[in-house]
């Protein structure tokens, strides 16, 4: 039966759709890479994870670090849109929290089971010559999750995350690809920016991703929603 959620998903769909194939349009020798964003870019709007996303975050705002229930959404917001993420914006406020147990609080309920298998959207990845790489703020576990539930896990060469901008130990990680695997891509902390919390759309973040995937950025193109 045709319901105008069924719109609403095919209009999400064909915008991405769109912005792949005037990449793929303009020519391979222009763009060498694709940096993908995640949330809201491989899936649709719709889908409810980001609502339940932003309900899991405002949660663990009122009862992890009991900031006053009427202020919570406001600062929710005004966050995001300051920092890049609700979880930066806290941080930089000197709120203090491990950021594992933030991650397992907010993406470990989300409806994954809406998300399903994507196979138009697989093939015109794959139909792409260039090298693509996730970009995104989220944590790892997550950007598997999507990735697998949309069944796209093999389509890209690495992921870029919260990990991978926000690294735990001073030691490099050599974690390129082989065998066509994707793999998380790591880096040490060399050049952090002075936030505590790395990530989009910062300058220094995205310079670290251009960094990180070894791209030229005159022959990059990042996808976001």
């Amino acid at each position: 039966m045709h319901t105008e959620n069924d719109d609403s998903n095919r209009a999400e769909k064909q915008g991405i759709f769109l912005k792949m194939d005037d990449v793929g349009r303009s020519g391979g020798a222009k763009y060498d890479c694709l940096l993908f964003d995640l949330d809201d870019t491989l899936y649709p709007l719709s889908s409810g994870l980001n609502l339940a996303c932003r309900k899991n975050i405002e949660e663990f705002m009122l009862h992890h670090l009991q900031i006053e229930e009427s202020e919570v959404p406001r600062m929710c917001l005004e966050l995001y849109r300051e920092y890049g993420t609700t979880m930066a914006g806290l941080k930089a406020l000197g709120y203090e929290f491990d950021n594992d147990e933030f991650h397992s609080h907010v993406h470990g309920r989300l409806p994954y089971d809406s998300l399903k298998h994507d196979l138009v959207l697989r093939n015109l990845l794959l139909s792409m010559p260039q090298r693509k790489i996730i970009f995104t703020n989220a944590d790892k576990a997550h950007a598997a999750q999507v990735l697998n539930r949309l069944g796209l896990e093999d389509c890209f060469e690495g992921i870029i995350c919260f990990e991978t901008l926000n690294p735990h130990h001073l030691e490099p990680v050599d974690c390129r690809t082989s065998d066509d695997q994707m793999v998380l891509i790591e880096r040490t902390p060399e050049g952090k920016a002075n936030s505590p919390i790395l990530c989009k759309p910062s300058v220094e973040a995205i310079e670290a991703a251009i960094r990180i995937a070894n791209v030229d950025p005159e022959k990059t193109v990042r996808l976001d929603a």
